[in-house]
């Protein structure tokens, strides 16, 4: 019987996700009446708009992974292994973007960084790209954090800085070439879900007036019918083709440890 149940709920979940993606990639099929047709894929990528905001927000998400990365790995590497007990309040901080809605932070950061002011990243674009990418990596900190965290609890920090250090390693080797290839999978997933909330992300784009793809499909989704449906699958193809990626990488990770 738990059985039963348990089956039920796994296709009623499959259903749930399934069915309204099959309808929505119908739709985006049927731009031609009467035809089945990738008209409105056509016209999205045929978009220069597509292909600009597209790839503005690839590379802020990228920027920001990065910056994200550098910022998240070593502190928590540090809080576990030297600070344990600041954990609570690491944790309370890297959870605060899930309570602050993202207009605050955005309307916060025009205040602060306007032309006015003592460092007015607003006047340039540049400056703003930095500030943007700041947001991001705001808006993306609780999950990057908690997914590196959670991989640096499966592995053994003392004893790898120990033994890192008695063969004469730094501490920048120690960090780099040490722990970050141990937690690599986390980091990855900390990086993908990075990657979806800049791609997605709307408000701090708009309000700071960059050319991201975020307020693209909120234009287009105003103002077409069949195109936005086609820009949703797209992103959902995306989507499942990082998570694709992560398990392979998490399947040769797990390889070579045991091959080691």
């Amino acid at each position: 019987m738990k059985k039963f149940f348990a089956w039920a709920a796994l296709i009623v979940g499959l259903l749930y996700f399934i069915l309204p993606l099959m309808g929505m990639t119908r739709f985006s099929l049927m731009m031609r009446r009467g035809v089945f047709s990738f008209d409105a894929y056509a016209k999205v990528f045929g978009d220069p708009r597509f292909i600009e905001t597209f790839t503005y927000s690839i590379v802020m998400a990228l920027a920001t992974i990065v910056f994200g990365v550098l910022l998240v790995v070593p502190t928590a590497y540090w809080v576990r292994l030297k600070l344990p007990f600041l954990r609570p309040y690491i944790e309370f901080i890297t959870l605060l973007p899930l309570v602050i809605p993202a207009i605050v932070i955005v309307f916060g950061y025009i205040r602060l960084y306007n032309t006015a002011s003592w460092l007015p990243l607003t006047g340039t674009a540049m400056g703003t790209n930095v500030l943007l990418m700041f947001g991001y990596a705001t808006l993306a900190l609780p999950y990057m954090y908690r997914a590196v965290d959670t991989g640096l609890r499966t592995i053994d920090v003392g004893t790898l800085t120990e033994a890192a250090q008695s063969l004469g390693a730094g501490w920048a080797t120690i960090l780099f070439k040490v722990i970050l290839p141990n937690v690599l999978v986390a980091v990855l997933s900390g990086a993908f879900l990075t990657f979806a909330i800049v791609i997605g992300e709307f408000t701090l784009a708009a309000l700071l007036n960059r050319p991201a793809f975020g307020p693209y499909m909120q234009l287009l989704g105003a103002n077409r019918a069949y195109e936005p449906a086609a820009l949703a699958v797209i992103a959902f193809v995306i989507t499942w083709g990082c998570l694709a990626l992560i398990n392979l990488v998490s399947r040769f990770q797990t390889g070579a440890t045991r091959k080691v």
